[in-house]
């Protein structure tokens, strides 16, 4: 009997059913049991490449994308990977409108993907002709037979994580979950998971994690825009100075704040203790569960799933270089980056 070959037919098989790891070390000394559903694990490293099929593929299955269809998007940078990965797979051009908040990385790693990308100025108001929000409104009615993701308003956003990262964790928790501590950008991830976990069990918990210099949490707690919320800040893909419609605000608990220097510290720890190289919201999740433990939150029965979004990789310019760091004052003057220096052998 011949041994049949065993191979995936593209990446995008790969895509989901990313694995569930318990926190160790970086939560020694907390109250309950944690876990991180690590979404690094996808093809293209992050958790958008459950958005980027989901909605592509629907696209695809009404008629809207058809061969050499132009497809384009908003994106601090993970998510235009995504849409580039599976535009290159599925033979569509990807034009993609980007933050000038994201990093060096992942910008290169999009245009290596074969993406067109503008860097649009981040701290400008969502209206203004030059955020990266109008600036692809414009190229999608400029560009004839092209379809505009709009992640930050598409509720498949959040029906793609309702129908994949949802039941992945009840399964993956055995239906003994007690927590959910996301971060929110979108609101995609925290929306559509906590949807599906809320319907297997009401007394699922769900919070967020927001931004200093973002309005999520006020809006959260009044139901009201107030624009003296926004300032900048430095995390990539957490918070928001817009409302996202793609964000299901009541099935989420509370929110709760961190600050750019604590996550990107926090970040540094998950790798030097767990061993898992995660990206800056990984380490604002993180810090978030420090700042919840302080606070009582948990008991000691409570099992705690957090999700690391990204890899990384896509921030050796900004959280893991020494120098960005102390150029963003996150080293004070009695820090010492515990970064091991390299050794050089004199030749």
């Amino acid at each position: 009997m011949e041994n049949k070959i065993k191979a995936h037919n593209s990446i995008l098989e790969l895509v989901g059913n990313t694995p569930l790891v318990r926190l160790n070390r970086i939560s020694e000394g907390f109250t309950g049991n944690f876990f991180a559903k690590v979404e690094s694990f996808n093809p293209g490293h992050s958790s958008k490449d459950r958005i980027a099929m989901h909605i592509i593929e629907e696209a695809e299955r009404k008629g809207i994308l058809t061969e050499g269809s132009t497809i384009i998007e908003t994106t601090s940078g993970n998510t235009g990977f995504s849409i580039a990965m599976v535009s290159i797979i599925k033979g569509y051009k990807c034009i993609l409108a980007v933050s000038s908040k994201s990093s060096k990385d992942k910008i290169d790693m999009l245009r290596t993907m074969g993406a067109i990308v503008y860097v649009c100025p981040a701290h400008v108001s969502a209206d203004d002709p030059r955020s990266y929000y109008e600036v692809a409104k414009r190229l999608h009615k400029e560009t004839s037979g092209s379809i505009y993701i709009n992640q930050y308003f598409n509720e498949l956003n959040m029906e793609a994580h309702y129908k994949s990262t949802g039941p992945e964790i009840w399964e993956q928790t055995g239906g003994q979950i007690t927590h959910l501590v996301a971060c929110s950008g979108t609101g995609g991830t925290i929306s559509g998971t906590a949807k599906y976990l809320k319907e297997q069990n009401p007394n699922v918990k769900v919070i967020g994690v927001d931004a200093f210099g973002s309005i999520l949490k006020k809006y959260h707690e009044t139901r009201e825009f107030d624009s003296n919320e926004i300032y900048p800040y430095r995390i990539e893909g957490l918070g928001k100075n817009l409302i996202p419609g793609a964000t299901d605000f009541d099935v989420i608990d509370k929110f709760i704040k961190v600050t750019d220097s604590e996550s990107a510290h926090t970040a540094r720890e998950i790798a030097k203790t767990e061993g898992i190289f995660a990206g800056y919201t990984s380490g604002a999740v993180t810090q978030a569960l420090k700042q919840l433990n302080e606070q009582g939150e948990f008991g000691p029965k409570d099992n705690v799933v957090v999700i690391f979004p990204d890899h990384g990789s896509r921030y050796m310019s900004k959280v893991y270089s020494d120098q960005w760091m102390e150029d963003q004052g996150f080293f004070d003057t009695n820090t010492v980056s515990e970064t091991q220096k390299v050794q050089y052998i004199k030749e």
